[in-house]
C-alpha cells in the first residue's frame, strides 16, 4: 500500500508528521472544508504529460492549473493531463486523484508552486480520499527536491478590483 511506502520512506528520514481523518472527500474545496484548514495549505497534485514525458505538479488547493502558460514556462509543444486510467498504472497503491507530492518516490519530477513554498506547512493526500497528512515544509522541500515555479498555474475566482468612483466631492 503506498500509505505504507509514504510512512515508512519519512519515518526513515526521521520526518515527523500528523495525519488528519476525514470523510471521504475528492475535492481540494472539500478537504480543506472538513479538515478546517484554508485551501492555501492543502497541496493538490496533478500528473502532466508534457511533450509525452509524465511530471508532477503540486498547487495550493485555491489554485488551478493554466496549460497555456505551463505550456509557455516549459517550452512544450504539447502539455495534458495525464488520464485517470495511467494514472491507477503510474500510482498503482493510490486511489486515483489522491496522489501525494512525492513525484520523487516515482522517477516524476516535481514543480511546485511557489505559494507553497512560502507556507509553514504543506497538508495533502497520502494516496487515499480520506486522510490529509502534515508535515514542515522545510522538511518536504528536502526530501523531494521540487522545482519552484511562479506560473503555469492560476487563482481560482481572483478577487476582483475595486473601482472607487470619485465624483461630486469638492476637498
Amino acid at each position: 500500500m503506498y500509505i505504507q511506502r509514504l510512512s515508512n520512506y519519512l519515518n526513515q528520514a526521521h520526518i515527523n508528521y500528523q495525519v488528519l481523518q476525514h470523510s471521504p472527500a475528492y475535492k481540494a474545496k472539500e478537504i480543506a472544508e472538513m479538515t478546517h484548514i484554508s485551501g492555501m495549505d492543502f497541496a493538490k497534485t496533478l500528473i502532466i504529460n508534457v511533450d509525452g514525458i509524465s511530471m508532477m505538479l503540486v498547487l495550493p488547493g485555491t489554485y488551478r492549473w493554466d496549460p497555456v502558460s505551463f505550456a509557455n514556462m516549459m517550452g512544450a509543444q504539447t502539455v495534458e493531463l495525464v488520464p485517470e486510467e495511467e494514472l491507477a498504472l503510474l500510482f498503482p497503491n493510490c486511489e486515483v486523484g489522491a496522489m501525494p507530492p512525492f513525484g520523487n518516490l516515482y522517477g516524476i519530477a516535481v514543480y511546485i508552486a511557489r505559494e507553497l513554498t512560502l507556507r509553514q506547512h504543506i497538508m495533502f493526500n497520502a494516496g487515499n480520499h480520506h486522510e490529509v497528512w502534515q508535515m514542515d515544509y522545510y522538511d518536504y522541500h528536502e526530501l523531494v527536491a521540487p522545482r519552484v515555479i511562479t506560473e503555469g498555474y492560476l487563482r481560482k475566482n481572483p478577487s476582483r478590483p475595486v473601482h472607487v468612483h470619485h465624483g461630486g466631492f469638492s476637498h
